[in-house]
């Protein structure tokens, strides 16, 4: 199974940036998919999260200014970042669960410039 993530990079502050996650090899059905960050010198946290129907759940405070989608043919979990800050500069991770296990990418690193 391996969970590949792009989309990241510099963006300044205000800006958009819209993150990709492709997973490929996987033999189960994918309920939960989801989108996590880690900034540094701190824990990992979620962003949101979206089950295999569409329901969405976002983190309190992320709720405004990002928004999770996928392609659930496909196996794509996308995560779009609208009026980005600073603060959300963190290596963004994406995730899935099976019936069996959760797996998680590697993760891709978003940068926001003031």
């Amino acid at each position: 199974v391996q969970l590949m993530e792009s989309g990241g990079g510099l963006v300044q502050a205000g800006g958009s940036l819209r993150l990709s996650c492709a997973a490929s090899g996987i033999m189960s059905a994918i309920n939960d998919m989801g989108w996590y960050r880690q900034a540094p010198g701190k824990e990992r946290e979620m962003v949101a999260t979206i089950t295999r129907g569409g329901r969405t759940h976002y983190a309190d405070s992320m709720q405004d200014r990002f928004t999770i989608s996928r392609d659930s043919a496909k196996n794509i979990v996308y995560l779009q970042i609208s009026g980005s800050k600073p603060e959300d500069t963190a290596v963004y991770y994406c995730s899935l669960a099976t019936s069996v296990r959760s797996y998680w990418g590697q993760g891709t690193q978003v940068t926001v410039s003031s």
